[in-house]
């Protein structure tokens, strides 16, 4: 495995890293990257931003909004959250095996005495039901990165003033609110790690992955000038880049949406002369390809379930959705 050091804290920046790493490092071996941010939001890429953030209160802090290329749900980060990213080729399998990538995260945890850490469901994980990791991958051209977060120290009270939590989705987690979903690690830490801080944590988990005693034993690769330009190519293109963190939506007058157990979907769909004209599909799926080919295969179709159920049946919904079935997502849309 290989080491990318890396102290920015503009998220604009660290996503963009990630990205140029994926796509342009040789993955001889995997990567592994860490990022601490300024306060941010990180919005799935399927998302429709304005509906995931309390945005009069994200303008009034300066709270960075920033659409990542993974899909899943909106996550707050700031300077007590770390973040990992695994770079590696696409063996097939790995996509959404959350269980084989935060295996080393756990182990690390579990050595520095926090023994209820553990995955649940498709993608956290938890201490005592209590979320402190989300997770995404993302996976093209036969590389992937898989991410996630690990609340170490984070401020929970922004958590909860940043982000519009739906009920639906705090109804399915069988929980009464945001705030008694989450929880930070450091508590949970045994005794002599409590004086902790984030780079602190960072460097113990860092050794602890690679098995070492010592920063110097840790194999290492330092971005270069050529690197750099690179990345900030990227990050004008993508993190910097108000269409692709915001999107222009146009209005729509049928909304659909329904909680599956691949996340939520949520279909806006215009309609009008018995044709559907247009549509957006959002939510915090975990899905390979581009959502805008599913969107453009159901387009110009006529608005009945026979027609609908006839384009649903010539998409891979497994590729772009999960494990949705065809009568599911017709359901959905008519």
């Amino acid at each position: 495995m290989l080491y990318v050091p890396n102290e920015e804290r503009d998220p604009r920046i660290n996503l963009a890293i990630e990205t140029f790493l994926m796509r342009e490092m040789p993955l001889e071996e995997p990567i592994l990257l860490f990022y601490i941010n300024d306060p941010s939001i990180i919005i799935g890429r399927n998302q429709n931003t304005i509906e995931e953030i309390n945005k009069e209160y994200v303008e009034e802090k300066g709270i960075h909004v920033v659409r990542r290329l993974s899909g899943g749900g909106a996550v707050y980060h700031d300077k007590g959250n770390l973040n990992f990213s695994f770079i590696m080729p696409d063996d097939g399998e790995s996509f959404r095996d959350f269980a084989k990538v935060t295996q080393p995260i756990i182990d690390a945890l579990h050595a520095m005495g926090v023994e209820g850490a553990q995955l649940k469901g498709r993608n956290d994980l938890v201490i005592d039901d209590r979320k402190f990791s989300g997770n995404a991958m993302y996976a093209t051209n036969g590389r992937m990165f898989a991410h996630g977060t690990i609340m170490f120290d984070s401020d929970i009270n922004e958590v909860v003033n940043a982000l519009k939590v739906r009920k639906d989705k705090i109804e399915s987690k069988g929980i009464k609110s945001i705030r008694s979903r989450v929880t930070n690690i450091k508590p949970f830490l045994a005794d002599e790690y409590q004086g902790m801080t984030t780079i602190d944590f960072r460097q113990d988990i860092l050794l602890r992955i690679f098995g070492v005693e010592n920063l110097d034993e840790v194999k290492t690769y330092t971005l270069t000038e050529d690197d750099w330009a690179k990345i900030n190519q990227i990050s004008d293109n993508y993190y910097r880049n108000w269409n692709w963190n915001y999107g222009r939506s146009p209005e729509f007058d049928l909304v659909r949406r329904e909680r599956f157990t691949i996340g939520s979907v949520e279909a806006k769909m215009n309609v009008s002369g018995g044709t559907l004209n247009d549509i957006r599909i959002f939510g915090d799926f975990f899905g390979l390809g581009e959502i805008k080919d599913v969107e453009e295969q159901l387009k110009g179709i006529k608005y009945d379930k026979p027609s609908i159920t006839e384009a649903v049946e010539t998409i891979d919904l497994k590729k772009y959705f999960g494990n949705i079935e065809v009568a599911d997502l017709v359901n959905l849309l008519y």
